[in-house]
């Protein structure tokens, strides 16, 4: 039946977006090796606008601990300036007022613990976002049983691959949530 699939689907999108949306987040935290992904979706002022800093700047990885951010426009620099330096990142950028370098230090062991738990946090989030869709999902496949679309054995079925795809996309949460643990741990 067209709606159960459509049910299904529509969960599973939406398993993705959250799974997805905590990878990206998860490429911003820093191992100590350089990646542009650790600082392109800053947030800056830019002209009475926020926007993300890989809109205005071109951002490089020269070396294995050196980020370049060039921007288009010169003027943002001082902004740009600032969001590094009350971002969570904890790296001094270094302008020449051209391009601005981040030397990436390497991790105390003291940081990799903040940003160990940091990691642990989002993974919770991304679990409760999981689950959160598991209930709309079931809230969706009752009202659809209610309205007669669907039937009582249709439901239970629904339930089942409903569980099934939350306790797939859990298990990849927990498995992405170990490799990044390990990544900042490593030395």
């Amino acid at each position: 039946m067209a709606t159960i699939e459509t049910l299904l689907d529509s969960i599973q999108e939406q398993m993705d977006e959250a799974f997805e949306a905590m990878k990206r987040d998860f490429a911003g935290f820093r191992t100590g090796k350089a990646s542009p992904a650790l600082v392109e979706g800053l947030q800056i002022n830019y002209y009475g606008t926020t926007v993300r800093l890989k809109d205005i700047a071109s951002i490089t990885a020269p070396e294995p601990r050196l980020l370049v951010i060039q921007p288009w426009d010169q003027n943002a620099i001082k902004e740009i300036e600032k969001a590094i330096q009350t971002s969570e990142l904890g790296i001094g950028p270094v302008s020449d007022g051209r391009v601005i370098r981040l030397p990436i230090p390497e991790l105390s062991e003291e940081r990799r613990k903040d940003l160990s738990r940091l990691v642990h946090k989002r993974t919770e989030e991304a679990r409760v976002s999981i689950r959160n869709l598991r209930r709309d999902g079931n809230d969706d496949a009752k009202k659809a049983e209610k309205a007669s679309k669907i039937t009582e054995d249709d439901l239970k079925d629904l339930f089942s691959d409903i569980q099934e795809l939350t306790d797939d996309y859990v298990k990849q949460i927990d498995k992405t949530m170990e490799e990044k643990d390990a990544e900042l741990m490593e030395i």
